[in-house]
């Protein structure tokens, strides 16, 4: 187990590897080329870099047409990846965000198929208060109450329920250092909000835009003033 963890912990730390699966965080499935350039690097010394993550079951790739895309093999690695970041030094208070940008990835933002950031936090707030979910130390439950609310809003439980994949779970959010909502319903109440046109993704960015329809509606459903 402990070379185990020494060859994952290798394989995630180089700066190359470390910068495309940061990347992939936003949900999206990248080229490599595309990914060459996030990393500033060569398309052969991306292609080596790929094939080792696809070779470690972190990343899958998928052919269409003349292009591969890659995204995470698992939703483990999104949340593991995730989890890293809690371990940098320092309070969400003390650090500096170097521009508008930053801030709008601290607001709100994906994390790969959910929502994190200050309103990812607060909507899991939001759910808790109103009893939607319960927690019990670090694990969340879905109440009778809000498989109800859930499902008038078009989610359907019942499939989410039969699915291998966990239906809820917290996730640590790195920049306010709560929880907010993951697993498939996590997943779920974003693609809610992005059909409602709640909220639209920014092009090369985490940051998720609030539209003034999603503002109306958060300050509804949750009691947020986005």
């Amino acid at each position: 187990m402990e070379k185990q963890f020494s060859a994952i912990a290798s394989l995630i730390g180089d700066p190359v590897r470390s910068t495309i699966l940061w990347t992939l965080m936003d949900g999206r499935a990248y080229t490599a080329t595309e990914l060459a350039i996030f990393a500033d690097t060569s398309a052969q010394n991306i292609s080596m870099h790929l094939s080792r993550l696809v070779q470690s079951d972190l990343l899958s790739v998928e052919k269409q047409g003349r292009h591969r895309y890659y995204r995470f093999a698992r939703q483990e690695v999104a949340y593991a990846v995730e989890a890293l970041t809690n371990l940098i030094p320092g309070k969400p208070a003390d650090r500096k965000f170097s521009n508008e940008s930053d801030s709008a990835v601290r607001y709100c933002r994906t994390c790969y198929d959910h929502l994190a950031g200050k309103i990812g936090v607060a909507i899991t707030g939001s759910l808790l208060k109103q009893q939607l979910i319960l927690q019990q130390k670090n694990i969340f439950t879905i109440s009778a109450k809000g498989n109800k609310w859930f499902g008038a809003l078009e989610i359907d439980m019942a499939s989410l329920q039969n699915q291998r994949r966990v239906l809820i779970r917290p996730c640590l959010d790195w920049s306010e250092r709560q929880y907010h909502l993951a697993g498939a319903l996590g997943a779920a109440l974003l693609q809610v909000m992005l059909k409602e046109d709640w909220v639209r993704r920014t092009r090369n960015s985490r940051a998720m835009i609030i539209t003034a329809k999603g503002r109306k509606q958060l300050n509804v459903y949750f009691k947020i003033d986005a």
